[in-house]
């Protein structure tokens, strides 16, 4: 099983902002990741969205690599906010019918469970019934991918350091080993950063633990510091029945 893994292609989630920003190096940075993610073979697994950070991440991998490199996870309530979401129409059979989205597979059950399409431009695309199956969707999807796989986090808002917070917690009670990545770009990650170097230094958070998240300044330090992730030997050694 560990063989097995071991030659899979690394799977990595990617966290970002839904829209531009005002800086345009987050989309720059956005389009590099994506480049880097092809030479190494990378998969990504992100949030599905289609326009901003989100967007462009998915779109420039799908040019490189194809869609079958890419997994977006979209809960259906967001479905309405995305750009070529907007046509899709699903029967009460189950069924999917669409123009914006070529159907790959629908799973035949009630709407508030899982419908997956597959279209050319963002790779393959599962709606799910809420936030909390979209992000266990994604950490399960990373944690069966080969050595590199793990967790990035581009600019965003509340979204994206409430999901990237929520990985590194995972990662100190022990419920996954995979490095997390925050691609500090232009500074934009550096409160935060001040923020765990203060938690450490008041006591909420282990001198070593604090190293869980790794910060990453240019695009090109993201995949040799997910190759190199070293887990934190502080972190709660509890049986979680996932490792």
């Amino acid at each position: 099983m560990a063989s097995t893994q071991e030659n899979k292609p690394a799977v990595v989630c990617v966290f970002c902002g839904s829209v531009e920003g005002r800086n345009p190096k987050h989309m720059e940075a956005a389009r590099a990741l994506a480049h880097e993610f092809h030479k190494n073979n990378v998969q990504l697994v992100y949030g599905g969205g289609t326009a901003g950070l989100m967007g462009e991440v998915a779109r420039t991998l799908v040019s490189l690599s194809g869609p079958e490199a890419v997994h977006g996870v979209i809960p259906r309530a967001l479905v309405k906010t995305e750009p070529g979401y907007d046509n899709a129409k699903e029967e009460k059979s189950g069924s999917v019918m669409t123009e914006g989205k070529d159907a790959e597979r629908v799973v035949r059950e009630p709407l508030n469970k899982t419908a997956m399409f597959q279209q050319t431009e963002y790779g393959v695309t599962t709606i799910v019934a809420d936030m909390h199956t979209r992000k266990r969707l994604m950490a399960t999807k990373v944690l069966e991918g080969g050595p590199g796989s793990g967790f990035v986090s581009l600019a965003g808002g509340f979204g994206t350091i409430e999901e990237v917070m929520e990985m590194t917690t995972w990662n100190q009670l022990g419920i996954h080993k995979v490095g997390v990545i925050l691609l500090n770009i232009d500074g934009y990650w550096d409160g935060l950063l001040a923020w765990v170097k203060n938690a450490v230094k008041e006591g909420y958070i282990g001198a070593e633990n604090g190293g869980i998240l790794v910060e990453a300044k240019s695009v090109s330090e993201v995949w040799p510091k997910l190759v190199e992730y070293k887990v934190s030997t502080s972190r709660m050694q509890l049986n979680w029945g996932e490792e």
